[in-house]
């Protein structure tokens, strides 16, 4: 036998000898790792990390939760060529394979061969997926061997079309993006049939690197990647050499693309967020629920713009409050370079705009020019743009100077960044669905929600509900009540206790309706006298009030009990529904991450369509003639027009149908008071504390302005059938607003402004006058009946079963010129 022949043969019995141990080797290998491997099936079952959505009812992005990013997409919805792309830089070979590319397992171990490293190699897709979703990245044999097998096992059981359906859903593409779906959104603001060849190519060539060569971190490396999977979509056929030419020169344009939030509700949206997160726990992030609010986006959107236009005019009224800061003294000299230099365009980048309000610093000042720069360019504002600032030799902004600029319409306008605060909610009365919520100026500057969680005093705000308890007394709108000086006396002198009006005034004997619509302190105080403290507390429980809330001192006549604007809107929306008690709520519904509707919320509805009888009330109702004995006959009220009670006699909205019984709000306030209560409060919006209110040109309306001491809080709460909503104005620190900022300054515009827009189109609903209400004509002076055709007698409504006696020529009240104050 010639030697090379033997060698020949000893060769081919080496390698069929290790071809056979090869095969017994990978079979006894794939025995022992294969009761190591998961089930397919449970690769459908690992959640993909969808984060919470949170949209208006409308839907309207308003808020998006989770560490990733992610926007599944079905095989369906992939474009073909980003599919290529991928293939291209991947995994050319992958509709040919069954799960692991030998020639790429052969390179890989020719490179141990040679180097004596363990690189990474010779990976396909299917093998990228096992390796993702059930392994680990670390470098070793055992690791390898699983991720074959795990590889051929997903290749037997699923098609190679779900195959990458998974895998373009899964992979982790830089910037908190996984999947392509959301890659797409975050480099470049689209959706995935949107993409250009060359972004295609470019997000393609990220899972190398995801996090160092992505074009956010580094955009020459991501440049060459792309343009590496461009050339090789182009040797594969993928596409021409014209395609490639042109994909090869378009620009990168990538830029981080935050969550496209189409609608201003960030305080619901992180409301939402707390609730499922006290349910679900981290899985809040990652299951992929879909919540759906209550609110309105036209009327959310409508309460911001008003709560920021009231407190940035309340900032224009108190003046300038100085530059927000100053550059250093060392880049001054460079603000006469345009371009702003780097250093420059870095102190604006510091305060990011706010709700507008971009960050300029000033390059001049002269009385009737201000020059500042922002990051896109110079701007130069006439005197008109900050007139309000109240510019003075002493009091000017210098060169240098950090303040705020917002485009007004078609103008620039300088503005400050607002010390003061505010909140306002509107919710729909029938059900307490919330409509809008705004918890300050801007979230951003603060996630502290003042709509539900700053307790404030209410001020006059409470009124309505001590008054309605004097109604449930007996008293009518035209019981007379003394406007005099009260003192109330303790053993220390220095605590005696002198309640007075607003402006330090008194009128002497009053009508309730009167005194409501004016905002009477010194009436109030005496209404709560002669109900008892008690029982107004005990009363106000009917409006959701927390009676260990309320202070037992007559002090409670006056708001001095402190409430959240959403506390007080739930108390007002009784008084809009016709006298039920609803509970606010702000999610309409919840789907989870398969799509499937696990909440859907019931609440308690009004209907006066299926009413209950009213409760009884607490305690007997009193005399409201014997109320008091010391009225003055010859005092004189203030002129007024006759009261406009709030509803007219006209047909009444359509019944809605009847609501089960379970679904119902329970019934805390009769009808006859409920009505009498609103028709004053209609008289606050059309001659009294907020007569403004006209302007709107709608007869519908009635609420209630509140002041606390020293103007430390303003209130607006106003209602119609439809819609209540409450504003407040403050400060975070409480400290007096100004003089004159009390309600019906500070925070009656902004629910006016409010009001235009919800409002528009909205048909003006009227309550018919129920059942126990009488109107009759009565002396203005006493409160006493009299005929129709009586000079100077106004017509009012009263309880039938309370109608005021004839006017016999005396007083109701007594002779309060000879006894022009109380003191007890």
């Amino acid at each position: 036998m010639k030697p090379d022949f033997r060698i020949g043969r000893i060769v081919l019995i080496g390698l069929v000898s290790l071809a056979i141990l090869g095969v017994v080797g990978f079979l006894g290998a794939r025995a022992w790792y294969a009761p190591q491997l998961p089930s397919v099936e449970s690769l459908h079952e690992i959640k993909l990390g969808v984060p919470l959505r949170v949209y208006t009812r409308d839907g309207k992005l308003i808020g998006e939760f989770g560490a990733e990013r992610r926007e599944p997409l079905r095989y369906e919805q992939l474009p073909k060529p980003l599919v290529q792309a991928f293939l291209a830089a991947e995994d050319d070979r992958f509709f040919e394979h069954s799960g692991v590319d030998m020639a790429g397992l052969a390179r890989a171990v020719v490179v141990l061969a040679t180097t004596g490293e363990k690189r990474q190699g010779g990976s396909t897709i299917t093998m990228q997926l096992a390796r993702n979703v059930y392994l680990t990245n670390e470098r070793s044999f055992s690791r390898k061997f699983k991720e074959i097998f795990l590889a051929q096992k997903i290749e037997r059981e699923l098609s190679k079309e779900a195959i990458l359906e998974l895998y373009l859903n899964r992979i982790f593409l830089g910037a908190r993006a996984y999947g392509v779906g959301a890659a797409a959104s975050v480099y470049f603001g689209k959706d995935v049939d949107e993409l250009t060849i060359a972004e295609s190519a470019m997000i393609a060539g990220l899972p190398k690197a995801p996090s160092r060569d992505n074009p956010l971190s580094n955009p020459e490396r991501a440049k060459n990647r792309r343009d590496y999977v461009l050339r090789r979509m182009r040797e594969l056929g993928y596409i021409d050499q014209a395609a490639y030419q042109t994909a090869l020169a378009e620009p990168v344009t990538a830029f981080e693309h935050a969550t496209a939030v189409e609608a201003e509700g960030r305080y619901v949206a992180e409301m939402v967020r707390a609730e499922l997160y006290a349910q679900h726990g981290e899985g809040t992030y990652t299951d992929g629920y879909t919540v759906t609010t209550t609110l309105d986006s036209t009327r959310q959107q409508a309460a911001t713009a008003a709560l920021r236009g009231g407190l940035l005019a309340y900032e224009e009224r108190h003046g300038y409050n100085g530059a927000e800061a100053k550059l250093p003294p060392e880049l001054l000299p460079k603000l006469g370079v345009q371009p702003l230099a780097p250093e420059i365009r870095a102190q604006l980048a510091a305060r990011p705009p706010v709700a507008g309000l971009k960050p300029a610093v000033v390059l001049s000042y002269a009385p009737e020019l201000l020059v500042v720069a922002t990051e896109d360019g110079r701007l130069e504002l006439p005197a008109a743009a900050f007139k309000w600032a109240g510019f003075n030799d002493k009091r000017k902004p210098a060169v240098g100077d950090l303040l705020r600029v917002a485009k007004i319409g078609a103008n620039w306008r300088m503005t400050q960044l607002p010390d003061v605060q505010g909140a306002f909610v509107a919710l729909d009365p029938r059900d307490g669905a919330v409509q809008a919520l705004v918890g300050g100026y801007d979230f951003f500057l603060g996630n502290f929600n003042r709509a539900t969680q700053a307790r404030r005093q209410v001020g006059s705000g409470f009124k309505p509900f001590l008054y309605t308890a004097a109604l449930s007394k007996g008293y009518t709108p035209a019981s007379i009540f003394l406007d005099a000086p009260v003192v109330f006396t303790s053993v220390n002198p220095d605590d005696d206790w002198r309640p007075g009006n607003y402006e330090g005034k008194f009128k002497g004997p009053m009508r309730l309706r009167e005194a409501l619509a004016l905002s009477r302190n010194l009436v109030s105080v005496r209404v709560a006298q002669a109900i008892g403290i008690d029982y107004t507390r005990e009363f106000a429980t009917r409006f959701g009030f927390d009676k260990s809330r309320l202070p037992a001192d007559l002090t409670v006549a006056l708001g001095s009990a402190s409430m959240t604007p959403m506390e007080q809107a739930r108390a007002y929306a009784v008084l809009a529904n016709g006298g039920y008690l609803v509970d606010p709520y702000f999610i309409l519904s919840i789907r989870d991450g398969a799509g499937n509707e696990v909440f859907k919320a019931r609440p308690k509805i009004a209907c006066p369509a299926c009413d209950a009888p009213p409760p009884p009330p607490p305690e007997p109702a009193l005399d409201p003639a014997a109320a008091h004995a010391d009225a003055d006959p010859d005092a004189e009220p203030a002129a007024e027009p006759a009261p406009t009670p709030a509803v007219a006699e006209v047909p009444a909205e359509p019944a809605p149908p009847p609501v089960a019984p379970a679904d119902r709000a329970p019934r805390v306030l009769a009808a006859d008071l409920d009505y009498l209560i609103t028709s004053m409060l209609h008289d606050v919006v059309t001659r009294g504390t907020a007569a403004q209110v006209k302007a709107l040109g709608r007869d519908d309306l009635a609420g209630k302005t509140g002041t606390s001491n020293d103007e430390t809080d303003a209130w607006f709460n106003g209602y119609c059938q439809s819609l209540v909503a409450v504003t407040w104005i403050g400060f975070d620190q409480p400290k007096p607003l100004g003089r004159g900022e009390v309600g019906g300054r500070s925070a009656v515009p902004v629910w006016m402004d409010f009001m235009r827009t919800a409002l528009k189109n909205e048909p003006q609903l009227k309550r018919p006058i129920p059942p126990g209400i009488t109107s009759i004509a009565i002396n203005p002076n006493n409160g006493k009946q009299v005929s129709g055709d009586t000079p100077g007698a106004l017509f009012e409504v009263v309880q039938s079963d309370h109608v005021p006696p004839p006017d016999d020529g005396t007083s109701a009240y007594g002779n309060a010129e000879e006894s022009p104050g109380d003191i007890f």
